[in-house]
């Protein structure tokens, strides 16, 4: 994954960035209700899993907000060109195994290739994310309960991935709602770039829905 440096001093977040980044806690997230209903009808029409479509949807809808393509690198900023994901899975044992893929290729290209590396990651997989962590999205999904909020594990120094989570989908005044989560380091990210990365959820959800 390439990436180009920012330079803070051109950018009209300099001063925000520096007083966010002085912070011991500089997180910032929230958490929206989702319509999934026309995906998750697309899913069993097609015969998709659905936990591979909001990881396709989540890491489009990601990668399309430019502030969610940054990270804080030695002190300065950077942008990647695009961000693979890292999403949970479920092994038999219980634990977790982390699952890294391409979301910008096109559905029908990454389906089948999200499913072999799901599997290769539930027989053999860790949580390692390799030498290309920093340009990762991290994506988990808790799909036994309808969250209202959640708090997430943070590394100390602070980290600048963005963090995306989904809970179970439950029917809510007539629509399939799914809690998704969007947890951003608030040196790089603000609330137009959180409202930004759920319009363009919605887009993509229904996107492909309608394909």
């Amino acid at each position: 994954m390439q990436y180009h440096p920012i330079s803070l001093e051109q950018s009209p977040r300099k001063d925000h960035f520096a007083y966010f980044s002085a912070m011991q806690d500089p997180y910032v997230g929230l958490t929206a209700e989702v319509d999934v209903g026309p995906l998750l009808d697309a899913c069993h029409r097609n015969g998709w899993p659905f936990s591979l479509a909001m990881v396709w949807c989540t890491g489009r809808a990601a990668n399309s907000v430019p502030a969610l393509r940054q990270r804080i690198l030695n002190g300065g900023v950077v942008e990647f060109d695009r961000c693979e994901t890292s999403h949970t899975v479920l092994r038999p044992d219980g634990s977790y195994a982390y699952c890294t893929l391409d979301p910008v290729r096109p559905f029908t290209v990454f389906l089948p290739d999200a499913k072999r590396r799901q599997t290769e990651a539930i027989a053999n997989g860790g949580i390692d994310d390799g030498e290309d962590a920093l340009g990762l999205l991290f994506l988990s999904s808790i799909p036994w309960l309808h969250y209202t909020a959640i708090t997430q594990p943070k590394p100390v120094p602070a980290d600048s991935n963005p963090r995306i989570t989904w809970g179970k989908y439950e029917l809510h005044e007539g629509r399939l709602s799914l809690p998704v989560t969007l947890l951003v380091n608030h040196a790089l990210a603000d609330g137009l770039h959180i409202a930004q990365f759920f319009e363009a959820l919605r887009a993509e959800i229904e996107g492909l829905a309608e394909s």
